[in-house]
C-alpha cells in the first residue's frame, strides 16, 4: 500500500513556443481568429493550428470557447494571459537591450584605471564618452595595474587603463596603445637642480629623501631608481598626487611624477625630466582580455581614450 505521505513529483512544465503565445495573445485581444490572422498577416487556418498546438502542449484543454461569432477565453485561457504577456514583454525587452548594445546607445561599461590616469586622461575621455553615449551605465574602479588586470581576467571589468610600471604580464592581454609618457622628478621650486641643463640623472638624487606611494619601490615608479643601482630612502608614504606635491613644496623630499599627473603642478614645485636612460618612457594602454569580443560601449570608450591621449603632452 503506498505511503499516503509520499510526495507526488511535480509535472515538468511544457515547452512552449513563443510564437504560440504571440498568436494566443492576438486572438485573445481581438476575440477572433479571423481578425488575429489579418493582424498577423497569416491565414485563419494557420492561426487555428498555432492555437491547437498550444492547447495540446498545455494538456489538451481549450483556451477559447468557439462561438458562432468569434471566440471567448475559457478560464484556462484567462489564467494564461498574464503569463503570456510577461513572457512576450520580457523577450521584447531583451530585444531592445540587445539592439541598444549593438548601437552602443545602451548597455554597460565597467572599467578600471590606475591613479594618475584619473588626473586628466580618464576624465576627458569619460566626458566625451558620456556626451555621445548618455544611456550607457558606467562603473569605474581605481587600482594598481596588476590588480586591475586580475579584475579584468576575472570578468569584473570590460577594460582596464594600465601602465607598464608594475611589470604585469601584459602579453596575455589585448593592448590598445594610448600613449608613452615621460617621467619627471618633482623638487621644490628653489632646488639647486632646477638650474640643471637637460634631463636629470637619478643618481644625483641618491641621497635625497623620497616621497612615494609605498615604502617599497618595487612595482612603483621608484623601480627606475633601483635599476640605477640605489635604493631610494622613502621618508614619507603618501598616496595622493596633490598631497605629494605639498610634501615636496615643504622641502620634505622629492618624488617622481609621470606626465599624466603633471597638468596639476603647483607653482612652488618644479618638474625636471628624468634622463631617458634612467627611466624609459612608459606605455599606457587600454587592456582587454585577449580573444574576447569587445562590446560596442567598450570600443567607443577606447576611441574616446585615444582622443584624450592625443591632447596630453606626454
Amino acid at each position: 500500500m503506498p505511503n499516503s505521505h509520499t510526495a507526488v513529483p511535480a509535472a515538468e512544465p511544457p515547452d512552449l513556443n513563443t510564437v504560440w503565445l504571440r498568436v494566443f495573445l492576438e486572438v485573445a485581444r481581438h476575440g477572433s481568429f479571423t481578425v488575429a490572422a489579418r493582424t498577423l498577416g497569416w491565414t485563419q487556418s494557420a492561426v487555428s493550428r498555432q492555437i491547437s498546438a498550444l492547447e495540446s502542449a498545455l494538456g489538451g484543454g481549450p483556451l477559447f470557447d468557439r462561438l458562432p461569432r468569434g471566440v471567448r477565453l475559457t478560464e484556462a485561457g484567462r489564467t494564461l494571459v498574464p503569463h503570456a504577456e510577461a513572457v512576450t514583454e520580457s523577450l521584447r525587452g531583451a530585444a531592445r537591450e540587445l539592439a541598444e548594445l549593438r548601437a552602443a546607445a545602451g548597455g554597460r561599461l565597467r572599467f578600471g584605471a590606475f591613479a594618475t590616469a584619473d588626473a586628466a586622461l580618464v576624465p576627458h575621455a569619460l566626458a566625451a564618452f558620456r556626451a555621445r553615449r548618455p544611456h550607457v551605465r558606467v562603473s569605474r574602479e581605481e587600482g594598481l595595474s596588476p590588480a586591475l588586470l586580475d579584475r579584468l581576467t576575472a570578468g569584473h571589468l570590460d577594460l582596464a587603463v594600465v601602465s607598464t610600471t608594475g611589470r604585469a604580464p601584459l602579453e596575455t592581454y589585448a593592448l590598445h596603445h594610448l600613449l608613452d609618457e615621460t617621467l619627471y622628478v618633482a623638487v621644490p621650486a628653489d632646488h639647486p637642480l632646477t638650474a640643471a641643463d637637460g634631463p636629470v640623472r637619478l643618481a644625483r638624487l641618491a641621497d635625497a629623501d623620497w616621497i612615494a606611494g609605498s615604502s617599497r619601490p618595487e612595482g612603483t615608479l621608484l623601480d627606475a631608481a633601483v635599476r640605477q643601482g640605489f635604493r631610494p630612502r622613502v621618508a614619507h608614504v603618501v598616496a595622493e598626487w596633490t598631497a605629494k606635491q605639498g610634501y615636496v613644496a615643504a622641502g620634505l623630499g622629492v618624488t617622481l611624477v609621470p606626465a599624466l599627473a603633471a597638468a596639476s603642478l603647483r607653482p612652488d614645485v618644479a618638474l625636471l625630466p628624468v634622463h631617458p636612460e634612467d627611466a624609459p618612457r612608459r606605455g599606457v594602454y587600454a587592456a582587454t582580455v585577449r580573444g574576447s569580443s569587445l562590446t560596442p560601449a567598450a570600443q567607443a570608450f577606447i576611441g574616446a581614450l585615444r582622443e584624450a591621449a592625443a591632447l596630453i603632452p606626454a
